[in-house]
Protein backbone atom coordinates (compact mmCIF):
# COMPACT_ATOMS: atom_id res chain seq x y z
CA UNK A 1 0.00 0.00 0.00
CA UNK A 2 1.50 3.39 -1.13
CA UNK A 3 1.68 5.83 2.44
CA UNK A 4 2.07 9.24 0.54
CA UNK A 5 -1.53 10.65 -0.09
CA UNK A 6 -1.54 12.20 -3.24
CA UNK A 7 -0.44 15.91 -2.61
CA UNK A 8 2.54 14.83 -0.92
CA UNK A 9 2.72 12.20 -4.59
CA UNK A 10 2.33 15.43 -6.16
CA UNK A 11 4.91 17.32 -4.26
CA UNK A 12 7.15 14.66 -4.86
CA UNK A 13 6.13 15.54 -8.54
CA UNK A 14 6.54 18.95 -8.54
CA UNK A 15 10.21 18.88 -7.11
CA UNK A 16 11.48 16.62 -10.12
CA UNK A 17 11.73 13.07 -8.55
CA UNK A 18 11.60 9.85 -9.57
CA UNK A 19 8.58 8.18 -8.07
CA UNK A 20 9.95 6.88 -4.46
CA UNK A 21 8.75 3.29 -3.80
CA UNK A 22 5.68 1.83 -2.32
CA UNK A 23 6.80 1.98 0.97
CA UNK A 24 9.87 3.90 1.34
CA UNK A 25 10.82 2.58 4.81
CA UNK A 26 6.96 3.56 6.24
CA UNK A 27 5.56 1.19 8.06
CA UNK A 28 2.55 0.59 9.87
CA UNK A 29 4.12 -0.38 13.00
CA UNK A 30 7.13 0.53 14.87
CA UNK A 31 10.30 -1.58 14.88
CA UNK A 32 12.00 -2.65 18.10
CA UNK A 33 14.80 -0.09 17.61
CA UNK A 34 12.10 2.86 17.11
CA UNK A 35 10.05 1.40 20.31
CA UNK A 36 13.27 1.71 22.31
CA UNK A 37 14.38 5.43 21.09
CA UNK A 38 11.16 6.47 21.88
CA UNK A 39 11.43 4.94 25.37
CA UNK A 40 14.27 6.54 25.69
CA UNK A 41 13.78 10.00 25.29
CA UNK A 42 12.67 12.81 27.91
CA UNK A 43 11.07 15.38 25.41
CA UNK A 44 8.44 14.93 22.24
CA UNK A 45 7.27 17.07 19.89
CA UNK A 46 3.73 16.66 18.71
CA UNK A 47 1.30 17.91 16.10
CA UNK A 48 -2.09 17.98 16.64
CA UNK A 49 -5.42 19.56 14.65
CA UNK A 50 -8.33 22.01 16.09
CA UNK A 51 -12.25 21.03 15.13
CA UNK A 52 -11.76 23.62 12.57
CA UNK A 53 -8.81 21.96 11.06
CA UNK A 54 -5.70 24.62 12.12
CA UNK A 55 -2.76 22.86 13.28
CA UNK A 56 -0.82 22.96 16.51
CA UNK A 57 2.61 22.42 18.04
CA UNK A 58 3.60 21.91 21.10
CA UNK A 59 6.49 19.55 23.14
CA UNK A 60 5.99 17.21 26.01
CA UNK A 61 8.27 16.38 28.78
CA UNK A 62 8.87 13.55 31.46
CA UNK A 63 10.98 11.98 33.36
CA UNK A 64 12.93 9.30 31.74
CA UNK A 65 10.44 6.35 30.81
CA UNK A 66 7.39 8.52 30.34
CA UNK A 67 6.97 7.04 26.85
CA UNK A 68 6.58 2.99 26.94
CA UNK A 69 5.91 1.09 23.59
CA UNK A 70 3.73 -2.17 25.26
CA UNK A 71 3.34 -3.38 21.46
CA UNK A 72 4.30 -2.25 18.33
CA UNK A 73 1.36 -0.34 17.23
CA UNK A 74 1.21 1.54 20.28
CA UNK A 75 3.10 4.46 22.17
CA UNK A 76 1.83 5.26 25.92
CA UNK A 77 2.84 9.08 27.11
CA UNK A 78 2.66 9.11 31.19
CA UNK A 79 1.68 12.67 31.05
CA UNK A 80 -1.23 14.56 31.15
CA UNK A 81 -1.94 17.70 28.78
CA UNK A 82 -1.41 20.93 30.06
CA UNK A 83 -4.85 23.09 30.09
CA UNK A 84 -2.63 26.18 29.72
CA UNK A 85 -1.23 24.86 26.09
CA UNK A 86 -4.37 25.40 23.30
CA UNK A 87 -2.08 22.81 21.27
CA UNK A 88 -2.14 20.50 24.41
CA UNK A 89 -5.44 20.41 25.13
CA UNK A 90 -6.69 19.38 21.65
CA UNK A 91 -5.17 16.19 22.85
CA UNK A 92 -8.41 14.13 23.25
CA UNK A 93 -9.44 10.74 22.68
CA UNK A 94 -10.03 9.97 18.44
CA UNK A 95 -7.69 13.15 17.83
CA UNK A 96 -5.00 12.57 15.10
CA UNK A 97 -1.81 12.96 16.50
CA UNK A 98 1.71 13.49 14.93
CA UNK A 99 5.20 13.04 16.85
CA UNK A 100 8.73 13.48 16.52
CA UNK A 101 11.16 11.70 18.40
CA UNK A 102 14.40 13.62 18.63
CA UNK A 103 17.43 13.43 20.34
CA UNK A 104 19.32 16.44 20.19
CA UNK A 105 23.00 14.80 21.93
CA UNK A 106 23.19 12.39 18.75
CA UNK A 107 20.90 13.84 15.51
CA UNK A 108 18.87 10.87 15.94
CA UNK A 109 15.26 11.72 15.06
CA UNK A 110 12.33 8.61 14.07
CA UNK A 111 8.23 9.95 13.28
CA UNK A 112 5.28 8.23 14.70
CA UNK A 113 1.69 9.65 13.52
CA UNK A 114 -1.82 7.84 15.05
CA UNK A 115 -4.87 8.61 16.58
CA UNK A 116 -5.45 8.95 20.32
CA UNK A 117 -6.76 6.13 21.70
CA UNK A 118 -6.76 7.21 25.19
CA UNK A 119 -6.12 10.11 26.92
CA UNK A 120 -7.43 9.86 30.74
CA UNK A 121 -4.63 8.30 32.78
CA UNK A 122 -1.97 9.58 30.41
CA UNK A 123 -2.52 9.08 26.32
CA UNK A 124 -2.40 6.48 24.51
CA UNK A 125 -1.50 6.61 21.07
CA UNK A 126 -2.29 3.85 18.09
CA UNK A 127 0.09 3.85 14.98
CA UNK A 128 -0.82 4.49 11.48
CA UNK A 129 2.85 5.22 10.15
CA UNK A 130 6.45 4.86 11.55
CA UNK A 131 9.65 6.12 9.75
CA UNK A 132 13.43 6.90 10.56
CA UNK A 133 14.35 10.69 9.15
CA UNK A 134 17.88 11.77 8.03
CA UNK A 135 20.20 13.24 10.71
CA UNK A 136 20.59 16.61 8.28
CA UNK A 137 20.48 19.68 9.90
CA UNK A 138 20.20 18.69 13.56
CA UNK A 139 22.23 21.01 16.02
CA UNK A 140 24.10 18.56 18.96
CA UNK A 141 22.65 19.69 22.71
CA UNK A 142 22.93 18.41 25.74
CA UNK A 143 19.84 18.44 28.43
CA UNK A 144 19.45 18.31 31.48
CA UNK A 145 15.89 19.04 34.06
CA UNK A 146 15.69 22.40 36.02
CA UNK A 147 13.11 23.48 37.97
CA UNK A 148 10.82 26.06 36.60
CA UNK A 149 7.85 28.29 37.50
CA UNK A 150 5.43 28.36 33.89
CA UNK A 151 3.83 32.36 33.41
CA UNK A 152 0.89 32.72 31.97
CA UNK A 153 -0.78 31.77 28.83
CA UNK A 154 0.52 35.24 25.99
CA UNK A 155 -1.25 35.68 23.28
CA UNK A 156 -0.61 37.98 19.83
CA UNK A 157 -1.82 38.39 16.31
CA UNK A 158 0.48 38.52 13.65
CA UNK A 159 4.36 39.06 15.58
CA UNK A 160 4.73 40.22 18.63
CA UNK A 161 8.28 42.13 19.40
CA UNK A 162 9.39 39.27 21.80
CA UNK A 163 8.61 36.66 19.12
CA UNK A 164 10.63 38.41 16.54
CA UNK A 165 13.79 38.42 18.43
CA UNK A 166 13.19 34.43 19.05
CA UNK A 167 12.55 33.70 15.50
CA UNK A 168 15.82 35.74 14.80
CA UNK A 169 17.95 33.83 17.10
CA UNK A 170 16.61 30.43 16.03
CA UNK A 171 18.49 27.49 14.32
CA UNK A 172 15.68 25.14 15.16
CA UNK A 173 11.64 24.51 15.09
CA UNK A 174 9.35 22.79 13.64
CA UNK A 175 6.39 22.79 11.80
CA UNK A 176 2.81 20.89 12.13
CA UNK A 177 0.50 20.56 8.80
CA UNK A 178 -2.38 18.49 8.09
CA UNK A 179 -4.15 16.66 5.30
CA UNK A 180 -7.31 14.47 5.79
CA UNK A 181 -8.14 11.60 3.65
CA UNK A 182 -6.53 8.66 2.69
CA UNK A 183 -3.01 8.19 4.27
CA UNK A 184 -3.48 11.83 5.56
CA UNK A 185 -3.19 13.39 9.36
CA UNK A 186 -0.79 14.95 10.94
CA UNK A 187 2.64 15.43 10.72
CA UNK A 188 5.43 17.59 12.69
CA UNK A 189 8.98 17.76 11.56
CA UNK A 190 11.96 18.96 12.13
CA UNK A 191 13.68 22.56 10.52
CA UNK A 192 17.47 23.67 10.91
CA UNK A 193 19.64 26.12 9.78
CA UNK A 194 21.88 28.71 11.22
CA UNK A 195 20.52 31.76 12.90
CA UNK A 196 18.95 33.98 10.48
CA UNK A 197 17.89 31.19 8.39
CA UNK A 198 14.16 32.39 8.65
CA UNK A 199 13.76 35.81 7.43
CA UNK A 200 11.07 38.16 8.59
CA UNK A 201 9.57 40.93 7.34
CA UNK A 202 6.43 41.87 8.95
CA UNK A 203 4.15 39.05 9.73
CA UNK A 204 5.56 37.25 7.33
CA UNK A 205 8.47 34.47 7.67
CA UNK A 206 10.44 32.88 4.46
CA UNK A 207 11.50 29.94 5.36
CA UNK A 208 14.21 27.99 3.05
CA UNK A 209 13.68 24.06 1.66
CA UNK A 210 17.04 22.56 2.61
CA UNK A 211 17.33 18.94 0.54
CA UNK A 212 15.94 16.42 2.87
CA UNK A 213 14.72 13.13 3.16
CA UNK A 214 12.11 13.37 -0.12
CA UNK A 215 9.05 12.41 1.56
CA UNK A 216 7.74 15.90 1.01
CA UNK A 217 5.55 15.66 3.99
CA UNK A 218 5.08 19.19 5.05
CA UNK A 219 5.13 20.36 1.76
CA UNK A 220 2.39 17.73 0.73
CA UNK A 221 0.23 18.52 3.20
CA UNK A 222 0.36 22.47 2.78
CA UNK A 223 -1.00 21.19 -0.56
CA UNK A 224 -3.91 19.95 0.42
CA UNK A 225 -4.21 22.72 3.33
CA UNK A 226 -1.99 25.71 3.10
CA UNK A 227 -2.89 26.45 7.35
CA UNK A 228 0.73 25.19 9.10
CA UNK A 229 1.32 25.74 12.77
CA UNK A 230 5.19 26.62 14.18
CA UNK A 231 6.97 25.71 17.47
CA UNK A 232 10.18 27.76 18.23
CA UNK A 233 11.57 26.09 21.53
CA UNK A 234 14.35 28.50 23.57
CA UNK A 235 16.39 25.98 24.60
CA UNK A 236 17.96 27.89 27.86
CA UNK A 237 14.81 29.60 29.12
CA UNK A 238 12.59 27.03 28.17
CA UNK A 239 9.98 29.49 26.89
CA UNK A 240 7.52 28.33 23.76
CA UNK A 241 6.52 30.40 21.37
CA UNK A 242 3.54 28.63 18.91
CA UNK A 243 2.25 30.22 15.94
CA UNK A 244 -0.22 29.54 13.05
CA UNK A 245 -0.39 30.68 10.08
CA UNK A 246 -1.13 30.01 6.29
CA UNK A 247 2.11 28.81 3.90
CA UNK A 248 2.84 29.58 0.59
CA UNK A 249 5.43 27.24 -1.12
CA UNK A 250 7.73 28.93 -3.94
CA UNK A 251 8.75 26.39 -5.77
CA UNK A 252 10.75 27.80 -8.42
CA UNK A 253 12.55 30.28 -5.87
CA UNK A 254 15.22 29.55 -3.47
CA UNK A 255 17.96 32.74 -2.54
CA UNK A 256 19.82 31.17 0.04
CA UNK A 257 22.40 28.76 0.02
CA UNK A 258 21.42 25.23 -0.01
CA UNK A 259 17.71 25.79 -0.67
CA UNK A 260 16.10 24.26 -3.20
CA UNK A 261 13.02 26.22 -2.79
CA UNK A 262 11.44 28.62 -0.43
CA UNK A 263 7.85 28.52 1.34
CA UNK A 264 6.52 31.91 2.70
CA UNK A 265 4.66 31.51 6.57
CA UNK A 266 2.52 34.26 7.06
CA UNK A 267 1.36 34.48 10.68
CA UNK A 268 -2.10 34.95 11.79
CA UNK A 269 -1.59 34.80 15.50
CA UNK A 270 0.61 32.70 18.26
CA UNK A 271 0.85 32.50 21.93
CA UNK A 272 3.86 31.83 24.70
CA UNK A 273 4.34 30.24 27.31
CA UNK A 274 7.56 31.40 29.27
CA UNK A 275 9.71 28.64 31.13
CA UNK A 276 7.00 26.17 30.00
CA UNK A 277 10.09 23.12 29.71
CA UNK A 278 11.31 22.05 32.60
CA UNK A 279 14.81 21.55 30.52
CA UNK A 280 17.80 23.08 29.51
CA UNK A 281 20.00 22.49 26.75
CA UNK A 282 23.62 23.12 25.79
CA UNK A 283 24.57 23.92 23.03
CA UNK A 284 26.76 21.27 21.29
CA UNK A 285 27.62 21.91 17.42
CA UNK A 286 26.10 22.68 14.41
CA UNK A 287 25.55 19.51 11.79
CA UNK A 288 28.13 19.99 9.02
CA UNK A 289 24.45 20.79 6.35
CA UNK A 290 23.76 23.12 8.54
CA UNK A 291 27.16 25.12 7.88
CA UNK A 292 26.87 24.42 4.07
CA UNK A 293 23.56 26.63 4.95
CA UNK A 294 23.00 30.48 4.27
CA UNK A 295 21.70 32.81 6.03
CA UNK A 296 19.64 36.25 5.17
CA UNK A 297 21.61 38.25 7.02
Amino acid sequence: MDPFHPNERAAQRRAGLMALPTGAGIRDFMPDQHRAFFEGLTYLFAGAVEPDGWPAATMLTGAPGFIASPDEHTLRLAVRPDPADPAQALLTPGAQMGLLGLDLSNRRRNRANGRIAAAHDGIAIVIDQSFGNCPQYIQTRSVEAVARSPGPLERFAGLDADARVTIAAADTFFVATAAQGENGGVDISHRGGRPGFVRIEHDVLTIPDFRGNRFFNTLGNLLADPRAALLFPDFETGDLTQLQGRAEVLWDQAGLEGAERLWRFTVERGWRRRAAIPLRWTFGDYSPTTLATGTWG
